[in-house]
């Protein structure tokens, strides 16, 4: 997308300066020329080198779309035209996101839907972003399904921030016991040593232990973060591969309270996204499938799959939910509740209410499990250093 200055004449003689993107320099001008407006020239504008950078690294954040979001929903149930409303969003937007508006607004202002615009950015509206508004421009209910997908966005991002916020003070003591514990092992013991064989002083093991330790991670520093660098980047490209994230994925499944957590909040948004998209009007079966392709786990996306194809069948939804051990079994019961009511989308959004306690109840209970174990490590650790280091001082100065 290239960047044009141009200068036109409007209805009323009123000659205009101002700046349009488009792909050529043809396309600016019939943009211009749609608008109403004599076109007088049409200039490219070259971009700096900061500016290229900027774009190829910074992508719009959810924090973007979901202004986005709340912004549009605003303006159209206000009665304002869809085009307006890009360019007023385009022009008080940062400039990362001005640029996808911008794009936006020129397919639409070409006479191509919403939804249609959007899908050329998948990479800033989800699958289910761009089928929610598909819905809504088919059944004329855009700035309705805008609110309510606004609502659902706002409630995700609250719920991740809650998770997120939990886990920082852990990350930060565990981060900060690693690095303390590096400076000690890299520049504090080795001066400590030369004293020990000044006074050449008979040393516990644990001081042995210490100074070997030491020496080795001084002597071998460099080998040690290309080992560590090496193991990192193998395993994320392991975890890759299909069959490396599925079972990485699996392993988190197991592991006491963290799996248990990660299931919860999976339930929270895909019972919250899928209840939103049957209330849209989409079928049950589209659902799954949209489900499938944003929930972010391989597990569930081959279960919501697969569940999608049992539907195709003629089963009720309840059933292959049922079957698999992964969901809950409060999810099919209810699930089967609604189905029986035709209210399958009121329940799956109390469900999503529910899921989503489940999984605060978690983050308090993990939270609660960590510190505790935070203690006793950093308590381990703070005793094998007072032994190493306090008791041989302690065996000199008796000496004398």
């Amino acid at each position: 997308m290239l960047l044009f200055s141009y200068k036109v004449k409007a209805a009323d003689g009123q000659t205009l300066k101002g700046q349009v993107e488009a792909p050529t320099r043809e396309m600016a001008v019939e943009i211009l020329r749609r608008r109403k407006l004599f076109v007088i020239s049409v200039i490219p504008i070259k971009p700096s080198v900061l500016t290229l950078i900027s774009k190829k690294f910074k992508k719009a954040g959810s924090d973007d779309v979901v202004t986005f979001t709340r912004q549009m929903a605003t303006m159209v149930a206000s009665g304002l035209p869809l085009t307006e409303a890009l360019r007023i969003l385009r022009n008080q937007s940062n400039p990362v996101m001005s640029a996808v508006i911008g794009e936006i607004l020129q397919d639409v202002e070409g006479g191509a839907s919403l939804s249609t615009a959007l899908k050329k950015h998948r990479g800033v509206f989800s699958p289910v972003y761009i089928s929610l508004v598909n819905a809504g421009e088919s059944a004329g209910v855009l700035d309705t399904i805008l609110t309510r997908l606004a609502a659902n966005l706002e409630k995700n991002k609250a719920f991740s921030n809650k998770v997120k916020g939990a886990m920082i003070y852990p990350a930060i003591v565990v981060g900060a016991m690693i690095v303390v514990g590096f400076i000690m092992m890299i520049f504090v013991i080795p001066k400590l040593m030369d004293m020990y064989q000044t006074f050449n002083a008979e040393l516990p093991l644990a001081t042995k232990i210490l100074i070997s330790s030491s020496a080795w991670m001084k002597d071998n520093a460099i080998l040690m973060f290309v080992i560590l660098g090496g193991i990192g980047t193998g395993f994320s490209m392991w975890v890759k591969t299909v069959d490396g994230r599925r079972r990485f994925e699996l392993f988190i499944f197991k592991v006491p309270i963290i799996g248990k957590l990660q299931k919860q909040v999976i339930m929270t948004e895909f019972t919250r996204t899928i209840g939103l998209l049957v209330g849209a009007g989409i079928s049950i079966i589209d659902a799954l499938k949209i489900s499938a392709d944003s929930v972010g786990n391989s597990v569930y996306q081959k279960a919501l799959l697969f569940a999608a194809s049992q539907v195709e069948k003629g089963l009720p939804l309840a059933v292959p939910i049922a079957q698999n051990p992964y969901f809950p079994p409060i999810l099919a019961q209810m699930i089967s509740v609604g189905e029986e009511t035709g209210k399958v989308d009121e329940v799956l959004a109390k469900l999503s209410l529910y899921f989503e306690a489940e999984s605060e109840q978690g983050v308090a209970a993990l939270t609660a499990a960590i510190e505790p174990l935070i203690m006793i490590v950093l308590g381990i650790g703070v005793g094998f250093l007072v032994i190493a280091v306090i008791l041989p001082i302690y065996n000199l100065t008796s000496a004398f």
